[in-house]
């Protein structure tokens, strides 16, 4: 059987999923007819007049039907990410915070990250006013339009069904359920890295070197979300069109050299600015330890990664063995328990449908633009693989979003050509083998959390075999019989992701390691099991609340006993007591620790003394101290003064008004050094210190005893004022022995 894929030129599309649009669309005006122009509103409905009548239909569905999913509930989470919401509120009411991305409107420190992906939640706030909907929902139609974007890339090539099947593979994706709900910058950078593929795709469609522009405008700008991160796609994107651009070598390279000035310009206006504007009346590049944008990207948020050499940081991974802080790394590291049931599910099942892809068009001309879909999206796919799995940084769970897009591309067009040529033994066979490795791993998968949906795992086993079964013989059966075996076998395979997608949006994710699934989907951070609270993440859970750990203990968020192998203790905010090994902590309520587990917590919910409990979410911030802040608030350029973003975030968000993060994320950024503070304070700038906080001196940095230094100083030289179970020290007025 001969189909279109076989054809030299590659421009027509699968019949019987309705032709795609032509490769060369005519130039000029459109000619004149004698029919009338169709009103907009008919035209957005019904789509191009090629396409069949139910296919625009089926793709606003689609993606209503997603933000319905992803605006479910959407405020339980809260400020989600206390750091970034900070940082949104700071933005909404200073046009300089807003540009620099500084975590409070007096403008002492940025976050760790370029400020471009807190702009759309900051301009959602001016408009709204500061509060959950208002902050994520933005987050929400950046995946929307990262499926329509995957819709539109699929539906060109393979046409609608194929589409509606690629944009229902990400959008059941339970890591982007997980972070299309989260004020992280991995949604706009998904978003960005989406259309630059996207891009890419439709230059090697005409030739055109606006398209090639347009890519390098979005990974510019992704690189403004986050960092060198964006630029992980560039090399299969750069190489395919290189070897299957439609045009004359030298003409390919000349495109090739106009997208690369067109993302330098996109992203590099933003550092050229920060870089060239006075140090001394901007804010200290929070993460960096020389308050240099170029360091902080080629360091603790670039090559550092990779190598595990953060500077100021928390410690890296691949340590002995590949094992490290952040989990371990190798080959299989995107399929292992603390991994998997983020994104993995399908990419078994797209590997070997890149694989029978590439197979397929191998006889395909040059410029064959089915050929170049996979390469552009499978080629995407396998070096952000091949990066995470062996950096030895930092590493969350979430980052593999970025994966999403993706696989679902690749799964929509893969499953496409084989349909299209089931009639041929090895087409039936790959196609048939892509749904039992979907049904095998989803089973994996289903069985490490036994105790979630025990009944699910075996529904996904015995359908997806069956329906293997039935399409190893599709192309010879009655077409009706066929379909239903793609049915089933579809139903199997995204099964086991929408029941974890569910479970997702239909829990509430706060801190700075969310993960996707139930409880137990996921164990990484420092040492073993997943306690409860921040999911796959630190111990803690939302104050007042009881959270269940991955070993079945339970650990109350508030500051009581957690069970099983998880970290012992915990502290008000639900983060783990205990000291460093070997060694005794003081906790801020002034008890000592002997410490078998990760410092004590200090006051205010925080970490004392310097470690990792006050690191990744924030304090609970009571009436009294909210009051106590508040008063005389306009007198001071900032309310409070704290150790640690978080800490910070936390009291910001609580008042509205400004309050320094010393010392940035983890505490160890150099800024404001022991003279700068006592600077501001003698200039009435800083109203209180906030006992307790996050690593302080504890590990890492240039200048790591900056925080410990301010903390000593304060503690020896002003009043010390306990709110609660918060304790506070008013820098307006000196102790009796200060």
């Amino acid at each position: 059987m001969t189909t279109h894929y076989d054809q030299p030129t590659d421009r027509t599309g699968p019949g019987s999923w309705g032709p795609p649009p032509a490769a060369h669309p005519p130039q000029g005006p459109a000619p004149e007819s004698g029919e009338p122009k169709q009103p907009l509103a008919r035209r957005l409905w019904r789509g191009r007049p090629e396409d069949p009548r139910w296919a625009r239909p089926a793709l606003l569905g689609l993606l209503l039907a997603t933000a319905l999913l992803y605006l479910y509930d959407l405020s339980a989470s809260g400020y989600a990410n206390s750091f970034y919401s900070a940082a949104v509120q700071a933005g909404s009411t200073s046009w300089k915070a807003f540009f620099f991305g500084s975590l409070d409107a007096g403008n002492a420190i940025t976050v760790d990250k370029p400020s471009a992906f807190l702009w759309p939640m900051e301009l959602s706030v001016r408009i709204f006013g500061l509060n959950s909907w208002a902050i994520l929902t933005p987050q929400v139609l950046m995946g929307v339009g990262t499926v329509a974007v995957v819709h539109a890339a699929v539906r060109r090539r393979s046409g609608p069904v194929p589409a509606l099947i690629a944009g229902a593979v990400l959008a059941l994706t339970p890591v982007a359920a997980l972070m299309f709900r989260f004020n992280n910058p991995d949604a706009m950078l998904a978003l960005l890295t989406a259309l630059a593929c996207y891009f890419v795709m439709r230059a090697v469609e005409d030739g055109r070197t606006r398209w090639l522009v347009w890519a390098g405008v979005a990974v510019g700008f992704a690189f403004l979300a986050k960092t060198l991160q964006a630029f992980v796609v560039l090399p299969p994107l750069a190489v395919v069109y290189a070897v299957c651009g439609p045009v004359r070598l030298r003409r390919r390279f000349v495109q090739l050299a106009l997208a690369t000035a067109a993302m330098v310009v996109a992203g590099g206006w933003w550092v050229a600015v920060v870089e060239l504007w006075p140090a001394s009346s901007r804010p200290y590049i929070g993460g960096s330890q020389n308050n240099s944008f170029l360091e902080l990207t080629f360091g603790y948020n670039g090559l550092g990664r990779l190598s595990g050499e953060e500077t100021g940081s928390v410690g890296g991974g691949g340590g002995a063995g590949g094992m490290g802080q952040w989990g371990e790394t190798g080959w299989d590291r995107m399929f292992n328990a603390e991994i998997g049931g983020q994104v993995s599910w399908l990419i078994p099942a797209a590997l070997i449908l890149l694989v029978a892809g590439l197979w397929a068009t191998r006889r395909a001309r040059r410029a064959s633009v089915t050929r170049a879909g996979f390469l552009v999206w499978g080629g995407s796919l396998l070096m952000t693989m091949i990066v995470f799995s062996y950096m030895a940084g930092i590493f969350h769970q979430y980052y593999t979003v970025a994966l999403a897009p993706y696989v679902a591309a690749v799964i929509g067009m893969g499953a496409g050509l084989l349909w299209e040529r089931r009639a041929e033994t090895w087409a039936a066979i790959a196609l048939a083998a892509s749904v039992v490795a979907s049904a095998a791993w989803g089973y994996v998968l289903l069985n490490r959390t036994p105790d979630y949906l025990p009944w699910l795992r075996w529904l996904v086993l015995i359908g997806g075999l069956a329906a293997a079964l039935g399409l190893v013989f599709a192309g010879r059966a009655p077409r009706r019989l066929a379909l239903g075996a793609a049915a089933v076998g579809l139903v199997a395979a995204l099964a086991g992701p929408t029941a974890y997608t569910l479970s997702t949006v239909d829990s509430a994710h706060t801190g700075s390691i969310p993960t996707a699934g139930p409880a137990g989907a996921s164990a990484m951070g420092f040492g073993g099991g997943r306690p409860g609270g921040m999911r796959g993440g630190f111990g803690g859970g939302m104050p007042g609340q009881n959270q269940q750990n991955g070993n079945g203990g339970t650990q109350k968020g508030n500051g009581g006993t957690q069970n099983g192998n998880g970290f012992p203790g915990g502290g008000t905010g639900g983060f783990p007591g205990g000291g460093l090994p070997g060694q005794n902590q003081q906790n801020g309520n002034g008890s000592t620790q002997n410490g078998n587990g990760f410092p004590g917590i200090g006051e205010g919910g925080r970490l004392g003394g310097g470690g990792f409990g006050g690191l990744l979410d924030g304090a609970t911030v009571g009436s009294e101290a909210k009051k106590l802040l508040e008063a005389d608030a306009g007198a001071y350029t900032w309310v409070a003064a704290s150790i640690g973003s978080q800490n910070a975030a936390s009291y910001q968000l609580a008042t509205g008004e400004p309050v320094m993060a010393i010392g940035g994320f983890n505490g160890t950024d150099p800024s404001p050094t022991l003279a700068q503070f006592k600077q501001y304070v003698a200039d009435g700038k800083i109203h209180y210190f906030i006992a307790g906080g996050g690593m302080g001196g504890g590990m890492g940095g240039s200048d790591s005893g900056t925080a410990s230094q301010i903390t000593s100083w304060v503690e020896s030289n002003f009043k010390k004022v306990t709110v609660g179970s918060a304790t506070f020290y008013d820098l307006t007025q000196q102790s009796s022995g200060g």
